[in-house]
C-alpha cells in the first residue's frame, strides 16, 4: 500500500452532470472516497483543476490575454480546493488549503516543508493555483508538487479507467493499456498529460496510475494495489 500519494483531480469532473460549475453529489462523492484512504494511514496531497469554472487556454481562444487567462484559472482552482476541502471537513477530515500565489486568509502560501509537515500531521493538503506562473497546467503543476512532497506515484482520476491506444469516447476500437511506460506515451503521441508534465515524472521517476475516479470505491481499490486503471512507468 502507498504512504503519501498525489492525488490529481479535474476540474471538469466536479461538474458532474452539469454543464458548468459544482456538483454537490459529485463533490460528497469525492470526499468520501479521499476520506477512505485517510483512515488507512495514507497521506493524501491533493491538486485539482479549475476547467469546471475557467480554463486559461479556451479562454486566450476566445480573446483573453493568454497571461491574465492563466491567472484568472489558477483562481478557479483555488474555488475547487475550497469547495473540497469544506467537503473534507464536513466528512471529520482535516484537510489544508496552500495556494501557490499569496492570497491569506483564503489559503497559506505554500513551501514544501510545510506541505509535507501537514501531511505527516495526518491533514489532506490540497495544493491550489497550479505551479502560481502563467502557461503551466495543472498537470505540470501535480507533477511539480508530487515531486516535492516526495509522493510514492501520482494517481491521476479521470472519466475514463486508463490509458487507451486512442480516445475510447470517439473511437470503438481502442484499447486499454494495463501498463505503459513514458517512453512509449511519446513515440505513440498519447495524451496522458501535456509533454512538460509527463517529462518532469519520467526525470524524478514518479510513477503515475490513470484511473476512474467517479466510481465510487475506485481510489480505494487503487490504493490496496488492485490493478485497475493504467500504470505509467520508466
Amino acid at each position: 500500500m502507498y504512504k503519501r500519494v498525489l492525488l490529481k483531480l479535474s476540474g471538469e469532473s466536479l461538474m458532474g452532470d452539469q454543464s458548468y460549475g459544482i456538483d454537490n453529489e459529485r463533490l460528497e462523492e469525492y470526499a468520501q472516497q479521499i476520506k477512505e484512504i485517510v483512515e488507512l494511514g495514507v497521506q493524501v496531497g491533493i491538486v485539482i483543476g479549475g476547467g469546471n469554472i475557467f480554463r486559461g487556454l479556451s479562454g486566450a481562444a476566445k480573446g483573453f490575454d493568454r497571461y491574465q487567462g492563466d491567472q484568472m484559472g489558477m483562481l478557479a482552482t483555488v474555488i475547487n480546493s475550497l469547495a473540497l476541502k469544506s467537503s473534507l471537513n464536513n466528512n471529520g477530515v482535516k484537510a489544508r488549503v496552500l495556494t501557490a500565489i499569496k492570497m491569506e486568509p483564503v489559503g497559506e502560501f505554500y513551501s514544501q516543508p510545510k506541505a509535507i509537515e501537514c501531511l505527516e500531521n495526518g491533514e489532506v493538503v490540497i495544493l491550489s493555483a497550479g505551479t502560481g506562473n502563467p502557461y503551466f497546467t495543472t498537470d505540470t503543476g501535480s507533477s511539480l508538487r508530487g515531486i516535492e512532497i516526495k509522493a510514492d506515484v501520482m494517481l491521476k482520476g479521470t472519466r475514463v479507467d486508463g490509458v487507451y491506444t486512442a480516445d475510447p469516447e470517439k473511437d470503438p476500437t481502442a484499447t486499454k493499456f494495463d501498463e505503459i511506460t513514458y517512453d512509449e506515451i511519446y513515440n505513440r503521441g498519447l495524451k496522458v498529460m501535456d509533454l512538460t508534465a509527463t517529462t518532469m515524472c519520467k526525470e524524478n521517476d514518479l510513477p503515475i496510475i490513470v484511473f476512474d475516479m467517479d466510481t465510487p470505491g475506485n481510489l480505494i481499490r487503487v490504493i490496496k494495489g488492485e490493478k485497475i486503471g493504467t500504470l505509467v512507468r520508466n
